[in-house]
């Protein structure tokens, strides 16, 4: 297996996770920038900022750390979870990667990458629900309203503070925890841990060692998510495999350009895939350069890729689809959360 060069930002991400001693002289600035944010946050929560409350409930998923945590295939799961109860949803998100000629962008499956970016696109598609993109989240859910969603969830939303909500969950990667426990440029954290003692569920994705650096209290409230394989996914017609017999050769390329790679890598191993690891950076540009190899193997990339390279990718080129479970316990949290709030 080979592993691409590191760019500075990963090689400060991973030492911000592993706790780098060299990241020490940024303390000062970590903690002015947790400073600042719980100021933010009084100034919200004061009514010195505005908050702006939709008319319907407003469920938000998001994260205190940076790097990948698994917000998107929860926000998927929680949408066709809330279609089984009868409710119609909406999922606004901020966009990130897309610029799109105006806002509200309403989101399809045909929509161009560029505008969209490449999450929301891939909700889109996965949930075949209505899906606004734009920077001001309020002018999403306007618009999703508009379009006859009576609920939103708002995909890392948590620190969009403009926008009032009903439930806030947040997902940690149980593989990563909080790192350093120290907020940017210190660590990965863009809050600080206590914010986790004021959201409504703490979500640990994936089975949590002994070393996650959550309290016992957030730990024994915690729920975990699993993210399972789901399917083979040829890219260039859409046809759908099964996880076993494997539908391509031996080894291959893999890339994955999320915010937690190597997850993806291991889940691949797991499955018996072999071949060469090629992590890249979160919300990658893709060009056809970057995905074409001197030997001609197969190609294996994630959802939130596949997305941006319809149009790049080499012929021989595979979809990993994963779906998330959760327990159901939250199910029945969640069932009971959403009927007081009417």
């Amino acid at each position: 297996m080979s592993f691409a060069k590191r760019t500075l930002a990963e090689r400060w991400l991973q030492g911000a996770y592993q706790g780098s001693r060299w990241l020490s002289p940024l303390r000062p600035l970590g903690a002015l920038y947790q400073w600042a944010m719980a100021r933010r946050e009084r100034e919200y929560s004061s009514g010195q900022k505005a908050t702006w409350k939709a008319p319907v409930p407003v469920i938000v998923v998001g994260n205190i750390t940076l790097g990948g945590t698994g917000k998107s295939p929860l926000v998927a799961w929680l949408a066709g979870w809330l279609v089984a109860q009868g409710w119609s949803p909406g999922i606004v998100s901020r966009g990130y990667g897309g610029k799109a000629p105006s806002y509200p962008l309403l989101v399809t499956a045909d929509t161009n990458v560029v505008e969209s970016g490449d999450e929301p696109l891939m909700l889109a598609q996965q949930t075949g629900l209505p899906v606004a993109a734009d920077p001001n989240r309020v002018r999403g859910v306007q618009a999703l309203i508009e379009k006859g969603c009576d609920i939103i969830l708002s995909d890392d939303g948590l620190q969009h503070l403009a926008l009032d909500r009903d439930i806030e969950l947040v997902v940690v990667d149980g593989d990563r925890g909080l790192g350093n426990g120290r907020c940017l440029p210190a660590g990965p954290l863009r809050e600080s841990p206590s914010r986790l003692q004021r959201v409504d569920a703490v979500i640990i994705n994936g089975d949590s060692p002994p070393s996650l650096s959550l309290t016992p209290s957030i730990m024994q409230a915690a729920t975990t998510m699993q993210l399972a394989p789901l399917r083979w996914r040829r890219l260039d017609d859409g046809a759908r495999f099964p996880l076993a017999p494997l539908p391509f050769t031996l080894p291959v390329h893999a890339v994955a350009g999320i915010g937690h790679p190597e997850r993806f890598f291991r889940t691949l191993s797991a499955l018996g895939v072999e071949g060469e690891w090629h992590p890249l950076a979160d919300h990658q540009h893709f060009s056809a350069g970057a995905l074409s190899f001197a030997d001609t193997r197969p190609v294996i990339m994630t959802a939130k890729d596949a997305v941006k390279c319809y149009a790049l990718a080499p012929p021989n080129s595979w979809v990993l689809d994963v779906e998330a479970s959760l327990p159901p316990e939250f199910e029945h949290w969640l069932a009971a959360r959403l009927s007081a709030l009417s």
